[in-house]
């Protein structure tokens, strides 16, 4: 197998872009492989690295099913469900604390 070019970073030639570019464009790679390497250097560190596919090789992002919304708002919902008080906390629980905020805290939030 071929080395992938790699070219210096903001020097990429025309016809590539990295995951996130096809994304805003309403693409994804569709199965091709890194076609070329972008490398941003640091001073202390290895160089950044972005990997870039061919634009005229992607696809059209699918669309959203209404199967895969369904998924996606019981996983959304189950995100906001505190594990000890089985409430909605109405917003995303933190990981770090693991419960909502009344939970975590009873001694500031008892009645």
């Amino acid at each position: 197998m071929a080395a992938l070019p790699v070219y210096r970073w903001r020097l990429a030639p025309d016809g590539y872009a990295t995951r996130r570019q096809l994304r805003a464009r309403g693409l994804r790679p569709g199965g091709q492989g890194v076609a070329a390497q972008l490398e941003r250097p640091r001073r202390r560190r290895g160089p950044l690295v972005a990997y870039l596919y061919r634009i005229d090789l992607a696809k059209p992002v699918r669309p959203m099913t209404p199967a895969r919304w369904a998924a996606l708002a019981k996983a959304n919902a189950a995100r906001r469900t505190c594990p000890a008080c089985r409430r909605d906390a109405g917003y995303v629980i933190p990981p770090t604390l693991g419960t909502c905020v009344p939970c975590a805290y009873p001694e500031q939030y008892a009645a």
